[in-house]
């Protein structure tokens, strides 16, 4: 090669060159754009949640204008919260205080029963979710992609929609009861009882462990197991040696996350247990509504302490203990119904049946008592008049009555908004998450921080800051509250954006990317044909996440609904059950429908994925 073509020109001709400072322009415009964005994003959460939030628990430290932590230290020290921990606030000696919580007669206050209820619900959700993923990820049998996506379903169903379920299922003159009745056994009476409470808590969280669980079981490499049974282990020290120990982080991130979803329970609690076995999220609200602010964000503040500890604990455990999947060869399913089964085979499966009855009660029995409860009319008899009773509402209802259509019309319509504006939140922070840098994992919890804060503290904020107006610079800004209501929705639904997306950003094989920019596609051929592609599925289910959390939100909403009128068809519910039980299992029907096309969506467009 000539001399003259190692000179300027020869090196602007040389395409590797060319192609380097291509990249290199490319790359920092990516940069900018992604600071861009994560400003834009924070800059959202900041008016949206942070600083709502943010208002209204600095009531606990500062009232009348003056600093002070009066509010907190009556609050540690009155029994009422606290129970028996209260004597050690007050200062009484820890060796007497001990023997106060040992003893049969122990107070456990509203702190330490929201804590007791929320761990008997994560014990029950783990034994029920437990042997869910043991049949997805362990047997092969004709609809078991279907169920699997359907495990996911429960845990987005409104909550309130729920509760109607529970109390046709287990009320006085439920379905259980009938049951019983005619097989002559005596009535149970469940409703307003802790076991409910539990029953109902783990028909939510139950199918969050098994599909987690269910993920990590099929990430168990195979040639792991064969390996340990070739050196001379049984099945079953195969099993606790091998398998065991992959599994059970798995599950212990199940179980932090119900107990973070039980510790701030809401719905479930006010509509079955009532005031009488009332949570710490139960209390706050009451407190609200009372305009007792200062105690309200105290209390809300101790939750978030323990409901955050909980979810920061779940994070570090989870980033410690994140497995990758790629070039694992994933343990063989078993027929579920072999021809001839063995002893040993039999057993499992008869487990398997004896699980199937008590899932159909929990699962299957609430839902299924709704529906026939909406076309059930007093005698037993089947007929329409509960859904002929939400038309005649709407037609001649009066303006200050919950009529079906606006509540229909204002859950799709909020829903769809809360969607287009919580997916570019949630794909923004999915790529900051993911990503190598300093801060990394303070960013990830923060991010996270709206699963641990109480709906009803993001509620007032909204209501008292966007609803009332904000005064910045002698302007005054306000939204409706309608608005309000988007946003809070948006602020719930993108952390399981992020969920879903971030798996599926993380596990991008960076092979097919340089194999396409070696190629000569561009940058951003490359993000439409190869990138695109590979995250659309996470991207699809955290939008059908966020539509659905949209649709089914009540805690928040049944603030900023009463200020603005803007109610939805769980508010709607909630004002039918406290009158007539038939129009709130109508009008649950009703939101079942709504919610479960929204989940079609999954299983049309994004297939199965390794998110939440």
């Amino acid at each position: 090669m000539s001399d003259a073509s190692r000179g300027p020109a020869g090196d602007a001709a040389d395409p590797r060159r060319t192609r380097t400072l291509r990249d290199r322009v490319a790359g920092g415009l990516r940069g900018r754009l992604l600071t861009a964005l994560a400003l834009v994003t924070s800059a959202v959460l900041v008016a949206a949640f942070y600083y709502p939030v943010g208002t209204v628990l600095i009531e606990a430290v500062v009232v009348d204008g003056v600093p002070t932590l009066a509010v907190f230290a009556e609050l540690l020290r009155d029994p009422f919260y606290f129970g028996e921990l209260a004597r050690l606030f007050a200062g009484e000696p820890p060796l007497a205080v001990a023997r106060g919580l040992l003893s049969p007669d122990r107070r456990l206050g509203i702190v330490g029963f929201t804590a007791y209820q929320a761990a008997l619900s994560t014990v029950a959700s783990v034994a029920l979710g437990l042997p869910a993923a043991y049949l997805l990820a362990r047997f092969e049998f004709r609809g078991r992609r279907t169920l699997r996506s359907l495990t996911i379903v429960p845990f987005v169903l409104p909550s309130i929609m729920v509760a109607v379920g529970f109390v046709a299922t287990f009320g006085d003159n439920g379905t259980l009861n009938a049951v019983l009745g005619a097989l002559g056994l005596p009535p149970v009476d469940l409703l307003f009882t802790l076991e409910a409470i539990v029953i109902a808590h783990a028909f939510y969280n139950a199918p969050l462990v098994a599909r987690v669980t269910t993920a990590a079981w099929e990430s168990v490499d195979a040639s792991a197991v064969e390996t340990a049974r070739s050196l001379g282990a049984g099945p079953l020290r195969a099993f606790y040696d091998v398998v065991a120990p992959q599994v059970y982080p798995a599950v212990l991130t199940g179980a932090a996350l119900t107990f973070v979803f039980t510790f701030g329970t809401f719905p479930i609690v006010l509509a079955l247990g009532g005031f009488e076995l009332a949570t710490v999220e139960v209390f706050v609200y009451r407190l609200v509504r009372d305009l007792n602010y200062a105690e309200a964000a105290a209390l809300a503040i101790v939750e978030l302490v323990i409901s955050l500890g909980v979810l920061l604990a779940y994070l570090r455990y989870e980033a410690r203990n994140t497995v990758s999947s790629r070039g694992v060869r994933p343990l063989p399913r078993k027929s579920l119904f072999p021809e001839s089964p063995s002893v040993r085979e039999v057993l499992p499966r008869l487990g398997l049946a004896a699980y199937a009855v008590v899932a159909g009660l929990v699962f299957v029995a609430p839902i299924a008592s709704m529906v026939l409860a909406s076309v059930t009319g007093g005698d037993g008899a089947l007929t329409l008049d509960h859904y002929r009773f939400l038309i005649d509402r709407q037609q001649t209802g009066a303006a200050f009555q919950v009529r079906p259509w606006p509540a229909i019309r204002n859950s799709l319509a909020f829903a769809s908004a809360a969607t287009l504006l919580a997916l570019p939140m949630g794909v923004v922070v999915a790529v900051l998450t993911t990503r190598r840098y300093r801060g990394r994992k303070l960013v990830d919890a923060a991010a996270m921080a709206p699963l641990a804060v109480s709906g009803i503290v993001v509620g007032l904020g909204l209501l008292r800051g966007l609803v009332f107006g904000v005064e910045i610079a002698g302007w005054r800004f306000a939204a409706t509250g309608a608005v309000a209501i988007v946003v809070a929705h948006a602020v719930a639904g993108y952390p399981f954006v992020v969920r879903t997306v971030a798996p599926g950003l993380e596990g991008l094989d960076r092979s097919l990317i340089e194999s396409a920019r070696a190629l000569g596609a561009s940058r951003a051929r490359v993000i439409r044909d190869v990138e695109l592609p590979l995250v659309w599925p996470g991207v699809v289910a955290g939008a059908a996440f966020a539509f659905a959390i949209s649709i089914g939100e009540f805690t928040a909403t049944v603030v900023l609904a009463t200020g603005a009128d803007a109610y939805t068809m769980p508010v709607a519910i909630e004002r039918f059950i406290g009158r007539r039980l038939g129009p709130a299992t109508a009008m649950g029907v009703v939101l079942l429908v709504v919610t479960g096309l929204s989940f079609v969506v999954i299983e049309r467009l994004g297939g199965e994925t390794r998110g939440l």
